[in-house]
């Protein structure tokens, strides 16, 4: 098949070879100052990949005048093949690249064309093949940046993967130092290491709903199923995790902190094993709600059942807003809540049982409403804050 350098005049590159070195700095200057972002990396850089790809890219295409040939051999494709992949180490686009080369076909045209007329009359036609043969040569140059900038991003991406991966691991399996963990996690752009929710998902869902949390999330697939960790904030909050979550079959662990984040699977394996047995109980559809399961809503649950992690986790949520008092002040508003909880409200009987006055028992169930609110007079905290204050080991 005839190339369209076929046409081009076969005295262009006696008539250009003179004009070379200024023609590789005109064009040079002129893709530097229309992609001002290509040359602030540094000085060096920019000479040696741009300048150098420019002569290549001219001497290349003053060889090809008049034949046949590919258009850019194994070694010379390589050199375009190496920008493009500079230019996705240094997190620039293609566009960059592409406005370059646009760049250099219009003022390697220009260059050529004069060259020509300065020696003998240049026809039309002549300048129409000059035309054909530069754009077929640069869409030969960008297709083999493109092809470097994709390969380097998939280079790049596998190894994003890769370190999600460990960190994935490392978190699920547990036991790893705090500077380990931190340095597994800073290497997929976490900042600090301090709580992380576990969701449990099937294997075929997990992988979509990671792209929603971005780089807050890792993935770990498992034999059924996947585990989506999540680094606790703002899109890790109930809300946010039911909108984010909805129509897939997730189960929600508790945010903890990240050395506990197996213990956060194990909560939410044994959540999901409890609706799986009261649906069966039940004889409901065995297909989940497009609502998202959340473990703190069955803590109770499992602990009656013998989850210590349920137990722990539970305790934390109902009395966390006792965290920070002195030891002695929260120990005496604790015994005070049990035996009142036990008592069904009667002052009378916890001041007997306590051996203080009724009015010091007003004061710490006053002061407890302070800190608890609402929840001392819904059922359902109420049988929690007595489940979890009946197990627990005085302080």
């Amino acid at each position: 098949m005839t190339t369209p350098w076929r046409r081009v005049p076969a005295d262009l590159a006696a008539a250009m070879r003179p004009r070379l070195p200024a023609t590789v700095q005109a064009i040079a200057e002129a893709v530097a100052e229309a992609n001002p972002a290509a040359a602030e990396t540094s000085t060096a850089k920019f000479d040696r990949d741009v300048r150098t790809a420019v002569q290549v890219a001219l001497e290349r295409f003053l060889d090809l005048a008049g034949t046949d040939e590919p258009a850019l051999p194994p070694r010379i494709r390589e050199v375009f093949v190496a920008l493009g992949a500079g230019e996705a180490r240094e997190n620039h686009g293609p566009e960059l690249l592409l406005g370059a080369l646009r760049t250099a076909a219009r003022l390697l045209l220009r260059a050529a064309s004069q060259s020509l007329a300065e020696s003998r009359p240049v026809t039309v036609d002549e300048i129409i093949d000059l035309s054909d043969a530069t754009s077929a040569f640069v869409d030969e140059l960008a297709s083999a940046c493109t092809d470097g900038l994709a390969r380097q991003l998939r280079e790049q991406a596998g190894e994003g993967d890769r370190r999600r991966r460990r960190a994935a691991d490392l978190l699920l399996r547990g036991g790893a130092p705090a500077d380990v963990a931190g340095k597994a996690v800073a290497a997929i752009g976490w900042a600090a290491l301090d709580r992380v929710v576990a969701v449990l998902l099937p294997a075929d869902q997990a992988r979509d709903a990671r792209f929603g949390f971005a780089a807050d999330s890792v993935v770990a697939e498992r034999a059924r199923d996947a585990v989506l960790l999540l680094r606790s904030g703002p899109r890790t909050e109930r809300p946010a995790l039911a909108e984010a979550l909805a129509g897939r079959e997730a189960v929600v662990g508790p945010s903890l902190p990240w050395p506990e984040a197996p213990e956060a699977v194990r909560l939410a394996e044994r959540a999901a094993e409890l609706i799986a047995s009261r649906t069966a109980a039940s004889g409901a559809d065995p297909r989940r709600s497009p609502a998202p399961i959340f473990v703190e809503d069955h803590f109770a649950a499992l602990a009656l059942r013998g989850e210590p992690g349920a137990l722990a986790a539970l305790s934390s949520q109902r009395l966390s807003a006792l965290d920070g008092l002195r030891p002695a002040q929260r120990e005496q508003l604790l015994v005070t809540l049990e035996s009142w909880l036990r008592h069904w409200g009667s002052r009378a009987a916890v001041a007997a049982e306590l051996y203080v006055h009724p009015q010091t028992v007003s004061y710490r169930l006053n002061r407890l409403r302070d800190l608890l609110g609402p929840d001392l007079d819904d059922p359902t905290a109420r049988f929690e804050l007595l489940l979890v204050l009946s197990q627990r080991t005085p302080g």
